[in-house]
């Protein structure tokens, strides 16, 4: 099981195939994705990677997470996150894990909080059907009806679909197709929409339901001390510094 990565979501576009036909993609972008600290069995009780991303100013970093950085030797990070692995698939700490940590054609899973929404009733929380629109139903078209019985059970049950807050929940869409990455500006780019606002932060993984190509980088694609590894087989890449993203057609 490999680590994932956190990305920021810039925005969605298309791209054309070779037969001409026009995919629908969202643009994410990996900004400096470190490796953090390790947590392990013996000392932790399980085997995971603790990865940051974006810049935090120092002020507003507590001292103790100044002397976590400060062991791992990275800049204090905006957004942390943990990422469940396998013993084998562990990154070194400092390490960068880069675009091409994943490979166009296999599928991910991405996490990302949805949009708030407000107050929403029923029909738009719920999906519920709203009463008559004819027949006595005067002015209540949308609302939920009865919520619950007179003498029995004489209460409303906890966890009642009702109206009420809508969004601004953590929400995760599985099975995404990545269909183009770019490691020089850090770009991802996977097939349809995924959760979140424009600039809110995305944690994306490979899929758990299905099956891992058998050309992805082993334990993962990473920069370590300015060179390029982490796959199996000793490959590198050349280092760029990254550009601001672009969202046009030919992105």
């Amino acid at each position: 099981m490999r680590s994932g990565v956190i990305a920021r979501k810039v925005g969605m576009t298309r791209v054309f195939t070779d037969a001409g036909e026009h995919v629908p993609v969202t643009v994410l972008q990996i900004d400096q994705c470190q490796v953090v600290a390790h947590r392990t069995t013996d000392k932790d009780g399980y085997v995971a990677l603790q990865l940051g991303v974006g810049k935090a100013k120092v002020k507003n970093v507590s001292q103790a997470e100044r002397g976590r950085f400060a062991v791992a030797k990275v800049e204090p990070k905006k957004k942390l996150a943990e990422f469940r692995v396998s013993e084998d698939a562990l990154i070194p700490v400092g390490a960068e894990i880069t675009a091409d940590h994943f490979i166009p054609g296999q599928f991910v899973d991405v996490t990302g909080t949805s949009s708030g929404k407000g107050f929403a009733g029923g029909m738009k929380r719920w999906n519920f059907g709203g009463l008559r629109a004819t027949h006595g139903v005067s002015v209540s078209h949308r609302s939920i009806g009865s919520t619950g019985g007179r003498q029995d059970p004489g209460k409303t049950f906890k966890n009642k679909k009702m109206p009420g807050h809508m969004g601004v929940e953590r929400v995760t869409t599985q099975n995404l197709k990545v269909v183009r990455t770019d490691p020089e500006r850090g770009l991802i780019l996977v097939e349809g929409a995924v959760p979140g606002v424009a600039g809110g932060w995305i944690q994306v993984r490979d899929a758990v339901k299905r099956k891992l190509p058998a050309e992805v980088p082993l334990p993962g694609k990473f920069r370590e001390n300015g060179s390029a590894n982490g796959s199996s087989d000793g490959s590198s890449q050349t280092e760029a510094a990254p550009e601001a993203p672009a969202t046009e057609d030919n992105a």
